[in-house]
């Protein structure tokens, strides 16, 4: 399951450099508007402790972890819905993201220009905010305009959709986002066709200097009250810094350094965390001589579904899943320690997988 997140934000808010620290990619960064113009893809891992745990008991030819995919997408400007700036290609890649990381500069460096001459994370905001929900009112608009004939000779359930578009329209046009809006998740059913930019998962990426890393800062605090509403995340990074922790290959120099910032680890991996949960993903693994490997789900997959990740046809010919707990695998160290004692499952269809669950599949096509 490919996972694809956007970096979005005002130019010159630290979205390249965090891009980089992410990819170890090298992405221009400079100090002045649309740096970047065509969007930076990056391949990342997604550190896993458990992975590595594995791979030192079972000793395997190949690991592997699950990645993500991260776009570094040009900086946004006012105007950007009418297709100012690099507007028109800036939302088009958002579009194709499944969540939007949103960074907002957090701090204060005269050496760095803001595009609006000063430093204001909330105003940033609602920059990019309003030129989502502008662009997202079109869509819906002109789903409006399309249905409007099925409403007029009565097709109920084309009135029931309608209806359920009004009350998007008049939230969009109220200056709030579509995620944001108070409605049962069964009526959502109307926006699926036509991939709303501001109901995307957000989290919002507080970048802020070396002094703020730790406990955030005022323009941390606006920003975590801003979005008290919102179905978001919330997290501080310093972009700067996470930009030397990659520098350091040196392990204990690394943990050194994280040390003296009151940090256990990089805020990478916090991010990448988050936006597993952001959007509701979880691993498994498959663990052989061949290869160990972190695949990603959803939450809830059933053992099919998460056969299906692997290859289609190991879905269409699911039989059963040999499943051990991640934590029976680590306390047995093998798995013909942990079949011994008694702690492989044989689970079949109906198998909801856990989170770090140890699968192996049979199949039969």
């Amino acid at each position: 399951m490919a996972l694809k997140c956007g970096i979005v934000g005002l130019p010159n808010v630290g979205k390249s450099t965090l891009f980089n620290c992410l990819s170890n990619a090298k992405a221009q960064s400079a100090n002045f508007p649309f740096c970047t113009i065509e969007p930076n893809v990056g391949i990342i891992t997604v550190p896993h402790e458990r992975l590595n745990k594995l791979s030192d008991l079972v000793k395997p030819e190949k690991v592997i972890p699950a990645t993500v995919e991260i776009v570094d997408i040009a900086g946004l400007v006012k105007g950007a819905s009418k297709g100012e700036g690099l507007g028109n290609q800036f939302l088009g890649n958002i579009r194709e993201t499944n969540a939007i990381l949103h960074v907002l500069r957090c701090f204060e460096d005269p050496n760095v220009v803001h595009v609006d001459g000063s430093v204001d994370p909330i105003r940033d905001k609602e920059v990019i905010d309003y030129e989502l929900q502008i662009k997202d009112l079109e869509a819906v608009e002109k789903k409006m305009d399309k249905m409007s004939r099925q409403v007029k000779i009565g097709d109920k359930e084309a009135k029931k959709e309608y209806e359920i578009l009004e009350k998007y329209k008049a939230h969009l046009e109220a200056g709030h986002s579509a995620r944001s809006i108070d409605l049962e998740d069964k009526l959502k059913y109307a926006i699926e066709d036509i991939f709303l930019l501001t109901d995307k998962p957000i989290m919002y990426v507080c970048n802020v200097d070396e002094a703020s890393v730790k406990d955030g800062n005022e323009y941390v605090n606006k920003v975590k009250e801003a979005v008290k509403n919102e179905d978001a995340e919330v997290l501080i990074i310093g972009a700067g810094i996470e930009a030397e922790i990659t520098e350091l290959t040196d392990v204990e120099e690394r943990e050194m350094f994280l040390g003296e910032l009151g940090l256990v680890e990089p805020g990478v991996n916090r991010l990448i965390r988050m936006a597993y949960k952001l959007l509701d993903l979880q691993t498994y693994f498959t663990a052989g001589e061949k290869e160990v490997r972190a695949w990603t789900i959803e939450k809830g997959f059933t053992a099919p579904q998460a056969a299906g990740v692997i290859h289609t046809d190991f879905e269409k010919g699911f039989i059963r899943a040999e499943v051990i707990a991640y934590d029976d695998f680590i306390k047995y160290e093998s798995e013909s320690a942990v079949k011994e004692a008694g702690k492989l499952s044989v689970e079949g269809k109906d198998y909801v997988v856990k989170d770090g669950d140890v699968m192996h599949f049979r199949f039969n096509v």
